[in-house]
């Protein structure tokens, strides 16, 4: 075909940037050319994006609106130039040319996207070529960031580079008009990737349907390694209660819930209730987990979540998943392919080496992964009447997608994020891109994980770091990591300060805000172990203007393990220093020698001070009798929300009030109120809810003393305490109808996986006005 033209003749080149490259960006601009009978070109290169077109200036200006307005759904256009050219008389047939490789990357790679629906239907119809292929894509679904090795998004920068096509395949690839048009991931049973069964040694199973036969294993109550997106699952069926004990046993995870995948919405119905906002984050391309609350009849194992009101499900995100799930017929836990603290297995052979005491059989493929991402967590939450998704871990089906920062930094920076919890952030010029959760680092695997993800993400996004962004804790091994591994120059960036500018930078807020920020251990200034502040700041800087009573932490780290060391220190403080009596509650769990031990150690001044929250969350529950040791990070403090869950009770009484120039909160008469209605065996769950009353009327008054002493009306709720529903929801109504703005975290955790980004968005502000300031300062 030949385009016609007209006398007033236009050429532009336009370069996108952003998330433009295998979400079916080409075709979409090759359709749109010729729609508007324009000539030219489309091709990817190292920075997104570059179109020319050529034709009638009217022609031109609807493509360049439509290319913007109309973009693919799981397209992020993130700044689009356009430069005019001189017209060449150029009359052929728009193209779509092969990728170039400059020396800047700045293009971003996609996120990992679930089976759409066409593949699903495609997969279970018995007369289409990829009838039950476990490989199924095309550019609306498929692996993206877990196979990408670099860019331009191109097969021969995937994992998939070690298959070559078929015919068939390849006739679909070069087609710009059909779906599977540049789906780098693109394979059939001929040509690509294959499933294979085995055994806990790693000896192959001769099976002629490994899937089926990996099944009907699960049916029978056998715990099978499946090799998922970004590393290996470990899967039981989640109604036969022997099995998922032994996997408990085996993975050395005596109560951390487990997640559940289930077939379809239906059944996800059947086990908890779902609402508008919940089914919309079930059905997404990005598949998360969900936080649901579980129905009470609801037919799986009480070891999946012991001892919790919600259950995690998700639904099948690949084609295996599916194929899996349909001949199980029954629900599935699928949780991290690890042993209790370390990172999830990726590696074909590192899984079997470490999964062969924990598995009995292994469901995996030889298409490999180059990036493990473990699959993330949201929950829905309802802000001042609003039901909104908050995450919990963010990580599959929305790691690498950049993030916004309110201004440009001056020049790249790793952002190195903190101990637990922890992911990094690389930005490049006004995007942020912050990694998968990269758990605890702990373990010296998971920190010798977090060192080759940083290269990896540099090698990926393009970004070449010139500052470090790194906690003010010097023990932390991201710190460490900051300081030794590289030359770059350094920005200390205060814990809490960090959680408050994440907030207020996805957000877009320059001005200043009140932060009530509720966390479990953060390193402040003045040596003390902070977690319960009330900080006034920007994205610059920020001033301590109120906190929790300090008190002394028994054992240090100890105390964050055993919750019953800090019920004696509280204890210890409402009686004036006394030697508290051993509450009932905890006398099978402590003995006296113990519990007087511990009282010295809160005494005598030679244990950490800290002002937490959650250490204060963790003293409660173990007073009640709930968690007096811990399997796992919260678990104290989780389980007092669970018992609170739909009960009223009057408020537990707290002190605000203004001593000195600061405001403080002092909790000592809810621990009295608290410790007297343990002895007279009130029902635990009124006095869960008692305390969590408390602290909202604590939080309201502390913001409220604060706007009045500041006049900023602009409340941040923020840290890993704020994970906690009950006071998220209650304290954000409760300032909001006392006439304050409330921002919570959106796009990013509020716990410490969103570290890594407020770092970044305070090393960005001082590095863009020249600010090498004490993180402790006030401005």
């Amino acid at each position: 075909m030949l385009i016609t033209r007209e006398a007033n003749v236009r050429r532009v080149r336009v370069a996108i940037d952003g998330v433009v490259q295998g979400v079916g960006f080409r075709p979409f601009v090759y359709r749109i050319a010729q729609s508007c009978q324009l000539a030219g070109f489309v091709r990817n290169d190292s920075r997104g994006v570059l179109i020319e077109v050529e034709g009638a200036a009217s022609s031109i200006d609807d493509f360049l609106r439509d290319v913007v307005v109309h973009a693919p759904p799981h397209a992020q256009v993130a700044h689009v130039l356009v430069q005019d050219l001189d017209p060449r008389r150029d009359t052929s047939v728009f193209r779509v040319e092969p990728s170039t490789h400059g020396a800047a990357t700045t293009a971003s790679i996609p996120a990992d996207l679930a089976t759409c629906d066409d593949c699903f239907r495609e997969l279970f119809d018995p007369r289409d070529r990829r009838f039950r292929y476990p490989f199924i894509n095309c550019t609306n679904c498929g692996p993206r960031f877990t196979i990408a090795r670099g860019l331009p998004y191109d097969r021969a920068s995937t994992t998939m580079a070690a298959f070559a096509m078929c015919a068939a395949c390849r006739d679909e690839y070069e087609n710009p008009l059909d779906r599977r048009f540049h789906a780098e991931p693109i394979a059939c049973p001929s040509c690509g990737p294959r499933v294979t069964l085995r055994d806990a040694r790693g000896a192959v199973i001769d099976t002629k349907n490994p899937i089926l036969t990996a099944a009907r294993s699960l049916y029978d109550g056998a715990i099978v390694a499946i090799k998922g997106l970004g590393g290996y699952h470990l899967a039981v069926r989640a109604d036969h209660d022997p099995a998922v004990r032994r996997l408990r046993a085996r993975k050395r995870r005596d109560a951390k819930p487990f997640a559940v995948m289930v077939s379809g919405v239906n059944e996800a119905a059947r086990l908890a209730e779902l609402g508008d906002e919940e089914l919309h984050l079930l059905t997404s391309s990005s598949r998360p987990i969900v936080l649901l609350e579980r129905k009470s009849r609801a037919p799986i194992s009480a070891n999946v979540a012991p001892r919790r009101a919600e259950l995690g499900l998700m639904l099948p995100y690949t084609p295996l998943h599916h194929l899996l799930l349909d001949a199980v017929a029954a629900p599935l836990v699928m949780t991290s392919g690890n042993a209790s603290d370390e990172p999830i297995a990726y590696r074909d052979d590192e899984a079997i080496e470490r999964l062969g005491d924990i598995a009995d059989l292994f469901l995996t493929h030889d298409r490999a992964i180059e990036t493990r991402c473990d699959d993330s967590v949201v929950r829905v939450v309802n802000i001042s009447g609003t039901r909104q998704s908050l995450f919990v871990r963010r990580s599959r089906g929305f790691v690498p997608q950049p993030i916004e920062l309110p201004a440009a930094g001056a020049a790249s920076i790793l952002a190195v994020g903190g101990q637990i919890k922890n992911t990094i952030c690389l930005t490049r010029g006004d995007q942020a891109v912050v990694g998968p959760h990269g758990g605890d680092l702990d373990d010296w695997m998971a920190f010798a994980a977090y060192a080759a993800n940083v290269e990896h993400m540099e090698r990926l996004t393009g970004a070449t770091a010139a500052v470090a962004a790194h906690d003010v804790h010097p023990e932390y091994l991201s710190t460490k990591f900051a300081h030794e591994a590289r030359r770059l120059r350094l920005i200390a960036v205060q814990h809490h300060h960090a959680h408050l500018a994440a907030c207020l930078a996805e957000h877009g807020v320059h001005d200043p805000a009140i932060g009530l920020i509720f966390d479990g251990v953060g390193l402040g200034t003045d040596g003390v172990i902070w977690g319960g502040e009330i900080l006034l700041g920007d994205l610059g800087g920020y001033t301590r203007i109120g906190h929790l009573r300090p008190i002394r932490m028994p054992g240090g780290d100890a105390a964050t393990r055993e919750p019953w060391r800090m019920a004696c220190a509280w204890l210890a403080e409402v009686h004036d220093g006394a030697l508290p009596e051993r509450p009932e509650s905890l006398r099978e769990h402590v003995t006296e020698a113990q519990w007087a031990r511990v009282h010295r150690l809160a005494a005598n001044g030679s244990t950490p001070i800290t002002t937490s929250v959650g250490r204060l969350l963790d003293a409660c529950a173990a007073i009640c009798g709930l968690a007096p040791r811990i399997a796992y990070e919260g678990q104290a403090a989780i389980e007092l929300e669970a018992i609170s869950r739909g009960v009223h009770a009057e408020p537990y009484p707290i002190n605000v009030e203004a001593i000195d120039d600061s405001i403080l909160i002092d909790p000592r008469p809810l621990v009295q109120n608290l410790e007297r209605d343990v002895a007279a065996r009130r029902p635990v769950e009124e006095i869960a809810a008692s305390v969590h009353g408390g602290l909202v009327y604590a939080g309201l008054l502390g913001a409220r003393a604060a706007a009045h002493r500041t006049g900023v009306n602009t409340v941040v709720l923020s840290g890993g305490v704020f994970q906690n529903v009950l006071l998220l929801e209650a304290l954000s109504d409760a300032l909001v109808r006392d006439g304050l703005r409330v921002l919570v975290p959106r796009r990013l955790p509020p716990n410490d996986g969103g570290l890594s980004y407020g770092q970044a968005a305070v090393a960005a502000w001082r590095e863009n006005h020249h600010v090498s300031c004490d993180p402790g300062s006030s401005r």
